[in-house]
């Protein structure tokens, strides 16, 4: 049993050594430092864990944050995949999609995007339970993907690249309404035109 154990470890310390990690355990530290986090559904599990990911990675996630990730809208798709002989439904694919934003001050959306996963399982129309059992464990699943995605994405991001791109919003929405505003200025200042005269019958 000792010398078992001990292959077990002198296994693990050489793996590690060689860089290999288990999915979804590798580097997650983000270049944001903190964070404000809103959802539609603000007590649902997605948030939650999403919150909980971000909070073990050493963000701060509070409301006065600069930048807000918004989790603007989360929706599962199924459809038939497969059939059988019986023309009996065989196996569903599950599609899960999470929309996001990060908006700054003012409201500004800076970044806007997608994350996606699908899955297939198999239904057994004799065993509804295990089915029904199975597809809310791949609906697990599917979100702890979505949320490593996500977390992918987000790592990288620095407060400078937001920082410059709220810049770059707020200068075009400057150069918007001064526009809107030389239009309106030269509409005011054209002579109203005259009324036509009729000639006298």
């Amino acid at each position: 049993m000792i010398k078992r154990n001990l292959v077990v470890v002198g296994l693990a310390l050489l793996l590690s050594a060689c860089g290999f990690q288990l999915r979804g355990t590798g580097d997650t530290s983000f270049a944001l430092d903190e964070i404000n986090l809103q959802a539609r559904n603000s007590y649902g599990e997605t948030v939650q864990q999403l919150e909980e990911l971000l909070k073990d990675s050493g963000v701060r996630v509070y409301p006065g944050a600069r930048y807000t990730l918004d989790l603007v809208r989360e929706q599962t798709r199924q459809r038939t995949a497969s059939y059988t002989t019986a023309a009996r439904t065989a196996e569903y694919e599950l599609t899960q999609t999470l929309d996001y934003e990060i908006r700054g001050p003012q409201n500004t959306v800076l970044l806007e995007d997608q994350v996606e996963v699908s899955k297939v399982y198999v239904h057994d129309s004799s065993n509804l339970i295990s089915s029904d059992q199975e597809a809310s464990q791949l609906r697990r699943e599917m979100r702890r993907e979505l949320l490593q995605q996500l977390s992918m994405r987000l790592r990288n991001i620095t407060p400078a690249q937001l920082d410059q791109l709220q810049q770059t919003a707020e200068a075009k929405k400057r150069a918007e309404a001064e526009a809107i505003e030389a239009q309106m200025r030269e509409q005011s200042a054209r002579p109203l035109q005259s009324p036509i005269e009729l000639p006298l019958q």
